[in-house]
């Protein structure tokens, strides 16, 4: 499939979408959104990533290095990091209020942003220069799509 085909149907995919939640698989990062037809899509992020309101970094790849306050030293393993504290928070705000994807955009090298109101924002931007897996869009149980094309 050609980049931009790819890039449409990830736009398709995720446009209008609800986003249901924020969390992780190990060091994985994983957006799930509600389709427009009782489906589940997720971005699953194994690269640098951030979540934005109104220009403000309020949630990033990084904090899964950060223990919560008080969290051992297997805060990692117990989901007990910075990450995991936050996350927690932005679903609480997300079921509450239903926010729906309003932007998808492609940037060089791989960056993907997914904009929501009100003016939350995640940007991914692979940093690695192999062809390692940086991040993928997929309908569960249907076709995934990411970066870079020939890794997944």
């Amino acid at each position: 499939m050609a980049a931009n085909d790819q890039m449409a149907e990830i736009q398709r995919l995720l446009q209008g979408t609800k986003v249901h939640s924020v969390g992780r698989a190990a060091d994985l990062g994983v957006i799930e959104f509600a389709g427009l037809r009782d489906d589940v899509i997720n971005i699953h992020i194994q690269c640098p990533f951030r979540i934005l309101q109104e220009g403000k970094v309020i949630l990033g790849s990084r904090d899964m290095r950060y223990p919560q306050q008080g969290a051992g030293s297997e805060s990692f393993e117990q989901f007990g990091t910075v990450y995991d504290s936050r996350a927690a928070t932005l679903n609480g705000i997300f079921e509450r209020i239903r926010p729906a994807v309003a932007e998808v955009s492609f940037g060089d090298a791989g960056h993907l942003a997914v904009g929501w109101e009100p003016r939350f924002r995640i940007e991914v931007f692979p940093d690695c220069s192999g062809s390692m897996e940086a991040w993928r869009v997929f309908l569960r149980g249907g076709p995934h799509y990411g970066f870079p094309q020939g890794a997944i």
